[in-house]
């Protein structure tokens, strides 16, 4: 009876140990205790390779076209003459550009005081054209009845060159200034109220019965569907215009005298001075060049093409 209950120690150690092996207690832990198992860190992925090939398309060709362009410049310029030679203009550039903003009297100015006043009359006449062109344009794309009376007149005004605005600015505003600003509003307004216009007349109409089952005001129907609609269409009349007013400025200017790139421009050219002429080509396409990339990377910026 004895011997049924108790058993000796070398029999009770082999049975834990069976029993440890056998049948092992499971481990209740918490999720938020688990152990972490170690594992492999995933292999990133591989960078992409530069494309050598997209980048020579980008670049070669630029630079083929300029060295194209010094190419004819110094063989039409080998016997000598009157132009100047690639490397004297590029002296001369290096000259100028040494000092841009000296000041020697109100006729007498370096080059960068000239771009600048130039600018300067550029934002005022066609930030006006934008105010006025923009929203004509939205009146014209939006109601049958303006788009009747206007365009015929916008067709009859559109290509006059900007010369013959020139003395009506003159004038009504009897100061040189002022009819330059007058004459770069009136030329770069045009492409805004046209292209414009055409963005609003070219929304679909889902768009606008939407907003009528909606109940929306005039105002909202604007700022909510019409505007984000528009905007690529307003964004390509911007890009034109600016780069019609900094057209403008430089013919205006060499009418109208004072400080500016265009009065720069006669000014060495009565002093015989080619080299500086050509200079001012070069700075007149270089900033225009600028206006325009800027306003096509806005026009990305606010594209909502997929």
């Amino acid at each position: 009876m004895v011997s049924a209950v108790f058993h000796s120690p070398r029999d009770v150690s082999a049975d834990a140990v069976t029993v440890s092996v056998a049948t092992p207690l499971p481990l209740a832990r918490d999720a938020a205790n688990e152990p972490v198992a170690a594992t492999t860190p995933a292999a990133r992925p591989p960078r992409a390779g530069i494309d050598w090939r997209a980048v020579w398309m980008r670049v070669l060709p630029p630079v083929s076209g300029l060295g194209l362009l010094w190419l004819v410049w110094y063989v039409a310029t080998l016997k000598g003459g009157s132009f100047p030679t690639p490397g004297a203009t590029w002296d001369a550039a290096v000259k100028l550009f040494a000092d841009p903003f000296y000041r020697n009297g109100p006729n007498d100015q370096g080059i960068g005081w000239n771009i600048l006043n130039s600018l300067q009359r550029v934002a005022l006449g066609f930030g006006l054209a934008a105010a006025v062109g923009i929203p004509l344009g939205f009146i014209i794309g939006r109601f049958e009845f303006a788009s009747r009376m206007l365009s015929p007149l916008i067709s009859l005004l559109k290509p006059v060159s900007p010369l013959a605005w020139l003395p009506i600015g003159l004038l009504v505003f009897k100061s040189a200034n002022p009819a330059a600003i007058w004459t770069i509003f009136i030329c770069s307004i045009w492409p805004m109220v046209v292209n414009t216009a055409v963005g609003v007349q070219r929304v679909p109409q889902d768009y606008l019965n939407v907003a009528r089952v909606l109940r929306l005001s005039e105002w909202k129907l604007v700022t909510r569907i019409l505007f984000p609609a528009v905007l690529p269409y307003m964004l390509t009349g911007v890009r034109l215009s600016v780069g019609t007013a900094w057209l403008v400025i430089v013919a205006a200017e060499m009418l109208t005298g004072g400080v500016g790139i265009g009065f720069w421009v006669w000014d060495e050219w009565n002093n015989l001075n080619v080299q500086h002429i050509l200079i001012a080509i070069f700075v007149i396409g270089i900033v225009g060049l600028m206006l325009e990339w800027l306003l096509m990377a806005l026009a990305k910026r606010f594209s909502f093409d997929d």
